[in-house]
């Protein structure tokens, strides 16, 4: 039992730090080794005649004398506790024990070595050889045949399993592993064939070198793997990698992704999505049958697609609840080894086989397209003119691919969902496409940037105003997205508001300037400079054909003639909104019947390779030539937006146009009056004659009276001169003004009061009313509907 650790060949021994003590039945040492002295630092003689009990540290409570195996604490003489596994064996013919311990992690790494190369020489898709000192294969497990090549054996060398003209490099590279220990990783080389002469395929070799517990080597493992099917699976990878993930469109990208698959990875091959998906929805979480509406979106053949399998945009057919779709539905990639497999997961159903088994289809792999929890559809792959199938590293390698391809589509689904409430909450934010008002015709025209992809802030606008008067708007806020889109929606509103109290275009856009600094000011730190505007702002009197502007930072308007004649008008842009602390200036053009004006964004005229300038001049040309045709202005519209180019635009694009049109003069008649009280029975008698004239006889005491009330205020409180002005449209429009800037109020009076009814009862007689005020003075306006039956008054 005291014999050396160390064999007579002067290597190490495997069973040197295995400690042998021997023990009679009672438990006592009869004899103790050399190991088991090192092990604790305690002599033969220290020990021997002694329990074995009083060494033991801790043992499980039930144990009697020494127990046939397990592990237990001893006591080294320094106190410390020492850990080990123990084996007894009783000796023939004696009740003396023989019990071996070994340090418990020594055995634990020996079980898990054990274990590790037990699991590799299992391995058929790589090749395991362990080499000794000189080169000898030790242990294989043959793989290489299973790549077409000559299988190493035992006994053998790795020359064997190599193209001749590359062995002596091969072995030449093992010997530098085993002398330096420096592994080799990935070293390529030519495999010999075992059916011709010649190469067959690559083999990817790597190597390391074996040492014992004293580092000195005793042999090489070396590892091959086919490099051709890792070349052919890493070039697929990273093909997916380019060209899935770069769109935003669920069926834009689970096309690429069937175009990735064939031909480099299968002969057929098409992509299903849950119909909510399409619509940027959920998919059901429901499993098995009639829950899953699938919809084919994508599809690719190396041949043409088989007759009598569903097309891209067809509902896929029904499928009962078979365990093979409740796998799928669970995240599992299913394989299909051979055709007769695949018959017979359809499981008494083969009205299904001509719809999903392709005819010459003899290997199949599906994988679920799963992502953040989510089973949006599935991929399936058939190979019908390759002759191998596709094997568990297929499996892995779709798996792989169809989860990036599950990430894009359900980043796809999200980004549709809100796009489509971005875009739906736009729509409803910018006023109808068309309008028909007295003073003009108009069309409106939004197109996003990106084809449509993205939405922004850009808007137009026609708001109809008193005395037949209409407001033409045109905007752009800066940046994209819902934010952008939220912003345009308030200034629409605030011009709206602002345009009803009939102020001038640049106090509008001044009031609507003080806006936009109040929500710069309210946006999150470090995001105020994101808030702002350019704005036009123009207003048409179809009366006096006049059109006054104003602009924030904006494009001028272009206008064409009715003799055909097209030009810019100069309007003198001010700031962008939210900038403050300047004026805008107006400018004033007449506007003749069957002018047409186009207010537009930047993004109508914008090109890569051309500046404002040349774009604004080439918008003037295509409008002045379309404006010359017989077009309706929906039509020049949508002609000027096609010629911005085939490509999506950048930048959005925001296009109104309007067609003008005037109010005869025989439409309306106009007095200058005295500041005379005596003068409002001569208005009177003048506005009866007038409606006389017009055939509005009907409507004249509602008339007189209003006339009546408004002279007599613009007389008393106002001053000289006094205008009376009538208008006749679909509207009966009474206009009074005077020379002061007072503002009228309208106030309920007292059974007492002498006065203050004139306002209430223009209010009660008329469709609604308002006032306006000039440069000089103000004008108060009443409105009396000629086509709604009136009541009696």
């Amino acid at each position: 039992m005291n014999a050396s650790s160390d064999p007579a060949g002067g290597g190490p021994s495997p069973f040197g730090d295995i400690a042998a003590v021997v023990v009679d039945g009672a438990g006592v040492v009869l004899q103790w080794s050399r190991a088991a002295a090192k092990l604790l630092d305690r002599t033969a003689a220290e020990v021997c005649g002694q329990p074995i009990r009083q060494l033991v540290e801790a043992q499980h409570p039930d144990t009697c004398g020494v127990p046939a195996a397990g592990r237990a604490v001893l006591r080294h003489r320094s106190g410390r506790k020492v850990e080990v596994a123990f084996h007894a064996l009783r000796l023939d013919g004696s009740s003396d024990l023989l019990v071996l311990a070994a340090p418990l992690q020594r055995v634990s790494d020996r079980e898990q070595g054990t274990a590790f190369l037990r699991a590799l020489l299992t391995q058929d898709r790589i090749g395991i050889a362990i080499h000794d000192t000189d080169l000898n294969i030790v242990r294989t497990n043959r793989a290489p045949a299973a790549f077409g090549g000559v299988a190493a054996t035992v006994g053998g060398r790795l020359r064997e399993a190599v193209f001749p003209e590359e062995a002596d490099e091969a072995e030449a590279a093992l010997r530098r592993v085993l002398d330096t220990g420096v592994p080799l990783i990935d070293r390529e080389l030519r495999a010999r064939s075992q059916h011709v002469p010649g190469p067959q395929g690559a083999l990817s070799l790597s190597a390391f070198r074996l040492e014992d517990d004293k580092g000195r080597p005793t042999g090489v493992a070396a590892v091959l793997a086919d490099a051709a099917a890792q070349g052919r699976r890493r070039d697929l990878r990273h093909e997916a990698s380019v060209r899935i993930g770069d769109s935003l469109d669920v069926m834009r990208t689970a096309q690429d992704l069937v175009d990735v698959l064939v031909p480099a990875f299968g002969d057929l091959a098409w992509v299903s999505v849950a119909d909510p998906v399409l619509d940027g929805d959920e998919p059901p979480k429901l499993a098995g049958a009639g829950s899953w509406h699938l919809r084919r979106v994508a599809a690719a053949s190396v041949g043409s697609w088989p007759a009598g399998f569903v097309p891209p945009g067809f509902a896929d057919p029904p499928v009962p609840d078979l365990p093979v779709l409740r796998r799928v539905q669970r995240g599992e990639t299913v394989v299909v080894a051979d055709r007769a497999s695949a018959i017979a997961m359809a499981e008494g159903h083969p009205e299904l086989i001509p719809l999903l088994i392709p005819e010459n289809g003899h290997s199949a792999v599906s994988a679920p397209l799963f992502a953040r929890g989510l089973v949006l559809g599935a991929v399936a792959v058939w190979r019908t003119e390759r002759p191998e199938a596709f094997d568990q590293a297929d499996a892995d390698l779709l798996t792989e691919i169809a989860s990036r391809a599950a990430l894009s589509v359900d980043n796809a689904r999200r980004y549709t969902r809100e796009h489509r409430a971005a875009v739906a909450l736009q729509q409803r934010l910018l006023p109808p496409a068309a309008t028909d008002h007295p003073a003009a015709e108009t069309a409106g025209l939004y197109r996003p940037a990106g084809g449509g992809a993205d939405i922004s802030g850009d808007w137009f606008d026609v708001v109809p105003l008193p005395s037949l008067r209409v407001a033409f708007v045109i905007g752009d806020v800066v940046g994209h997205g819902l934010h952008a889109t939220a912003t345009m929606g308030r200034l629409r509103a605030a011009i709206h508001t602002l345009a009803d109290l009939e102020m001038e275009p640049d106090e509008l856009l001044t009031h609507v300037d003080d806006l936009v600094q109040q929500l710069a000011g309210e946006a999150s730190p470090g995001h105020g400079d994101e808030v702002g505007a350019t704005c036009l702002y123009a207003v048409y009197d179809p009366v006096t054909g006049h059109c006054t502007l104003a602009s924030a930072g904006h494009l001028s308007p272009i206008v064409v003639r009715p003799d055909g004649t097209a030009h810019v008008i100069e309007v003198t842009p001010g700031p962008p909104l939210g900038v403050g602390g300047m004026p805008f200036e107006i400018a004033e053009t007449d506007l003749p019947p069957g002018s047409t004006l186009a207010l537009y964004t930047d993004g109508l005229i914008e090109r890569a390779d051309d500046d404002l300038d040349a774009g604004i001049r080439r918008l003037t040309d295509n409008l002045a030539a379309l404006c010359r045709s017989e077009r309706t202005l929906d039509d020049i519209g949508r002609s000027l937006l096609a010629r911005t180019g085939d490509t999506p635009p950048r930048d959005d694009i925001a296009l109104l146009i309007a067609r003008t049109r005037a109010v005869s003069a025989d439409n309306t008649a106009s007095w200058e009056l005295p500041a005379d009280p005596a003068i409002v029975a001569d208005a009177r008698g003048a506005v009866a004659r007038q409606l006389a004239a017009w055939g509005l006889e009907d409507i004249t005491f509602t008339t007189e009276l209003v006339v009546s009330e408004l002279v007599t205020n613009a007389i008393r409180y106002g001053g000289a001169p006094v205008g009376l002005r009538l208008i006749r449209n679909t509207v009966l429009v009474c206009e009074v003004s005077d020379s002061s800037n007072t503002q009228p109020r309208l106030r309920r009076a007292r059974a007492t009061d002498e006065g203050g009814r004139g306002l209430f009862l223009v209010a009660q007689l008329a469709t609604r009313w308002g006032c306006r005020y000039g440069r000089s003075g103000k004008t108060i306006w009443a409105e009396q509907s000629l086509t709604a039956t009136r009541p009696p008054a």
